[in-house]
């Protein structure tokens, strides 16, 4: 087994140019729409911002893909919960409101926008393109022909950004968040969302893909059922850690947020 990293010039081009792009929006051109961001709050959205693009490499570029590609399940779906979990929310609480507002001042842009984050459209989109690619054809189809693999990655991070703004919209005056009773219903309807494909990966009697079939066992004593029921299981957790930690921070928020306007009104 020879493990490597990927230094595609595609790959490349996309993760550092998207580096480049924000680090020019952000230095050079900040002037065009900073108003009341300081240089602190700026060099922490930065941090975060390019701490997703690191974390990005690691999903795609790393053993890691070629570990999910060849050999384990689970490594397989640790990468995709980077891309639908960590990835996506590192990139949007690095993304300055201001300029995200900026960019959202254009009508068009944000007529498109608008209906493709709305909690529905966002919710379905993601559990759609999730479920669909882990139909045995479509996912042999993946692991075995490079671009298809590419569309894949791409279309789950796609809808994961998509899914993640009704909870961690960076836009203040143009799309912001959904209030707190909306993030914590979509929170719930979300995990709900997966259980298909849990439940089609974890109690499943046989093992469904069969490139982990024939795949040689790295690890001894892991067998490709227990490859899988592992993953589903990987997934699962990923999913209700999210879920429950925005359902819990939300009711925490809420419940504040009512104190302190019960509190405001006995002082009236």
């Amino acid at each position: 087994m020879q493990l490597h990293w990927h230094t595609e010039p595609f790959l490349l081009i996309v993760l550092l140019g998207s580096s480049w792009l924000y680090s020019i929006f952000t230095g050079p051109l900040k002037h065009l729409w900073a108003r009341s961001s300081t240089p602190a709050e700026l060099r922490k959205k930065a941090y975060c911002f390019h701490a997703s693009v690191i974390v990005a490499y690691l999903a795609v570029g790393s053993p890691l893909d070629q570990l999910g590609e060849d050999y384990l399940f689970f490594m397989h779906m640790i990468q995709h919960m980077l891309l639908v979990y960590i990835i996506p929310i590192l990139f949007y609480i690095g993304m300055p409101t201001e300029l995200v507002d900026h960019v959202l001042n254009n009508r068009i842009i944000r007529s498109v926008w608008r209906p493709l984050v709305h909690p529905v459209t966002a919710g379905l989109l993601f559990c759609l393109v999730y479920t669909i690619w882990h139909v045995p054809t479509l996912y042999e189809l993946a692991l075995h022909n490079k671009p298809i693999h590419i569309l894949e990655h791409g279309t789950m991070f796609g809808t994961a950004v998509l899914m993640w703004w009704p909870i961690f919209s960076p836009s203040e005056a143009h799309i912001p968040k959904s209030s707190y009773g909306v993030q914590i219903l979509y929170a719930f309807l979300l995990m709900v969302g997966q259980l298909p494909v849990f439940a089609f990966l974890s109690f499943a009697n046989v093992a469904i893909y069969d490139t982990y079939v024939w795949a040689p066992r790295i690890i001894p004593g892991l067998d490709a059922l227990n490859d899988q029921v592992l993953g589903g299981i990987i997934m699962k957790v990923f999913n209700m850690v999210a879920s429950l930690s925005i359902i819990s921070t939300c009711f925490y928020k809420w419940a504040a947020k009512d104190g302190e306007f019960a509190g405001m009104q006995t002082e009236v």
